[in-house]
């Protein structure tokens, strides 16, 4: 059986696809996975910490986050990955994708998906949360959703990046 509201996402999956993402796949919000161990991570891992707001303490707690998370019926996962190379910068890469993500917020907004709202990865480029900062455990989101995904153990490895839209 085919969940009719997922099909109507394959559009904008497709348009992703055409830019810069490897993978788009329309998940239910319900599959997307917040802890609080989560905010750890950029509290004592990250450099950025506190210094933006699209970082914590100023974004959404996990607990923020399912609430809202459980207010939408339908959402995309992206996925782009970045292999390492001698003559390019992933921050380019990144920073490229994130803007066609935005765009593609808007594209979805415009088709009349006024709730429409993208969550980027990692430390963001463009001013916008990350998914990690509103506490969303990525790595079993993106589990969940049949992509692989695991830490590098070096810089030089692919590095798998995901971002969440959600649409209603």
């Amino acid at each position: 059986m085919v969940n009719m509201e997922l099909v109507d996402l394959e559009k904008y999956c497709s348009r992703a696809i055409a830019g810069k993402a490897t993978h788009a796949k329309p998940i239910h919000p319900s599959s997307v996975i917040t802890a609080a161990w989560v905010r750890l991570k950029c509290q004592f891992g990250c450099a950025a910490y506190g210094k933006g707001f699209c970082c914590p303490p100023d974004t959404p707690t996990p607990e923020q986050t399912r609430t809202i998370l459980d207010r939408y019926h339908r959402a995309i996962l992206f996925h782009i990955e970045a292999p390492k190379k001698l003559d390019q910068s992933r921050i380019e890469l990144f920073k490229e994708f994130f803007e066609m993500l935005v765009d593609l917020e808007g594209e979805i907004f415009k088709d009349g998906y006024y709730k429409a709202f993208v969550l980027l990865a990692g430390p963001c480029m463009l001013c916008k949360e990350s998914m990690e900062a509103c506490g969303i455990d990525v790595y079993q989101t993106a589990r969940n959703s049949g992509f692989f995904v695991k830490p590098l153990r070096e810089k030089a490895e692919t590095q798998n990046v995901y971002c969440l839209m959600l649409v209603d």
